[in-house]
């Protein structure tokens, strides 16, 4: 699967080199010989938060969008809103897309701050934008090598042009640091499975060091991910599928960029939790402590994130012994079953995440994806499997993770029961996968071979009684971890 569209992605790139050699670089269209509308300075649009509207009616990921769809109309949309940067994709064998587009997009609405968005690879091709209208162009690191890339970039420069450089790793990073580029674009799509992983820009973002505007690009499409992305210091989101689909979501997610941007910093639990993914092996979390030797071990031990049970359970505890960890150095959750404003627990973790006692809260009960969606403090769904159904919910949340567990009729997590493995999998060709259910000192090497979780979550698995940790248990788990490690 990901070699095939690899070689796709090559596939369109050499595809147009191919026919730029023959046909030139306008392609199927004719550009004139000088510039004819104005340039519309991009740089200081992005002082403000800015969402960035696409123009297009294909693509390998999803195929046709909208054969018909006429770039003026849409635009015109666009402009209506209050958008003031549209992005046309020019691409012509995949995207269906082509200069035209773009022409009589910028002639119609010269105010317009354009984007050329294709795989640009020559100064031919930088100077082919600006005499078709372009204002900006996008520069796809990972395609160029970091000399053309810079060449591209001071050219348009020169010709008064922005450019959103897009990088995909951190090679592209290292590959256009020098640069410095004032527009930085990461891409939350895998351009190898065409999957979204929405914690893939925030841990990008950590690796870049220079004064930038952040641009997230793809998987917008509600409220939720805008202020996700906007909270994570992304003052910019490129839209393209959703608003080409549905404009009528450009205002709530307009909205949800600006507030989340108004709230961002590196406190942010998806900021901390991405800083502490490892290269092989899950994250960890340690669940249902209930006394401070647990939590103490557990840190010693190397877990990476502990849970607190704030529900009716064995294993719950108050928010006073939650509030005698806070300087425990690990990342810490309080699990509810009930996210409701009126539920005295409930109300009490969400005033200890703001009180910085706890970093996120785990909803752990039948909250539903729109409830979740109201949400604007840090948070992730665990969801209890038994069907193929239950896993396919996976995709109604929009937090960047969804914990999946075992189902039980009665009791919300730390069953000690394991999901079937079919269910694992299909889970895990979803998402990253965060898991809990069944997980023990003897159990642990084998899951994490066969289905490659990111996080592990364990609680009865390491203990003697409920809430009760067994230090040697927990020693274990980490052991095999470690062994588990050391073969990889």
């Amino acid at each position: 699967m990901k070699g095939r569209t690899q070689d796709i992605r090559q596939q369109i790139f050499q595809r147009r080199i191919n026919r730029i050699r023959q046909e030139g670089p306008g392609l199927s269209s004719r550009i004139p010989d000088h510039r004819t509308v104005p340039l519309t300075a991009a740089g200081d649009l992005f002082d403000r938060p800015q969402m960035i509207c696409e123009i297009k009616r294909a693509s390998p990921s999803k195929g046709l969008i909208d054969r018909r769809l006429d770039p003026v109309t849409q635009a015109g949309i666009y402009v209506k809103k209050g958008i003031r940067v549209v992005s046309v994709l020019t691409e012509e064998d995949h995207f269906h897309g082509s200069l035209d587009d773009l022409m009589q997009v910028k002639q119609a609405f010269p105010e317009l701050a354009v984007l050329r968005k294709d795989f640009l690879c020559s100064t031919d091709d930088i100077d082919v934008s600006y005499r078709a209208g372009a204002d900006l162009v996008l520069l796809i690191a990972s395609l160029l090598t970091a000399e053309v890339c810079a060449q591209l970039y001071h050219h348009a420069a020169a010709l008064g042009m922005g450019a959103l450089v897009e990088v995909h790793s951190s090679e592209d990073i290292e590959k256009v640091r020098a640069l410095a580029p004032k527009l930085t674009g990461i891409n939350s799509r895998d351009l190898k499975s065409f999957t979204i992983d929405r914690l893939f820009p925030v841990r990008q973002r950590q690796l870049i060091d220079w004064s930038t505007t952040l641009v997230y690009e793809s998987g917008i499409w509600e409220y939720e991910d805008a202020f996700f992305a906007g909270r994570q210091g992304f003052s910019a989101v490129l839209c393209g599928e959703s608003v080409v689909r549905d404009p009528e979501r450009i205002s709530s997610i307009s909205r949800g960029l600006q507030d989340g941007c108004s709230r961002s910093g590196n406190g942010d639990f998806w900021s901390a939790i991405t800083r502490r993914r490892r290269d092989s092996g899950p994250l960890v979390k340690i669940c249902g402590i209930t006394r401070d030797e647990d939590a103490r071990m557990a840190v010693r031990l190397g877990a990476d994130l502990i849970g607190f049970i704030c529900a009716p359970s064995e294993r719950e505890v108050t928010p006073g012994f939650i509030r005698t960890l806070k300087g425990l150095p690990v990342l810490k959750a309080a699990v509810v079953v009930h996210a409701a404003a009126e539920d005295p627990r409930y109300a009490a973790a969400v005033e200890l995440l703001e009180q910085g006692y706890i970093d996120v809260i785990q909803l752990h009960g039948d909250e539903s994806p729109q409830r979740c969606s109201e949400l604007t403090h840090p948070y992730y769904k665990a969801l209890r499997v038994r069907s193929a159904d239950d896993v396919a919910r996976i995709t109604e949340y929009r937090c960047p993770r969804t914990l999946i567990d075992a189902y039980h009729p009665h009791l919300h997590g730390g069953t000690g029961r394991m999901i079937d493995q079919e269910l694992v999998m299909q889970a895990a060709g979803l998402q990253r996968l965060w898991i809990a259910g069944g997980i023990t000192p003897e159990t642990v090497s084998s899951i994490v071979r066969s289905c490659e979780p990111e996080l592990i979550d364990i609680s009865s698995g390491v203990e003697s009684g409920p809430g009760v940790k067994d230090h040697t248990r927990m020693s274990a788990l980490f052991d095999a971890l470690e062994r588990y490690d050391e073969t990889q």
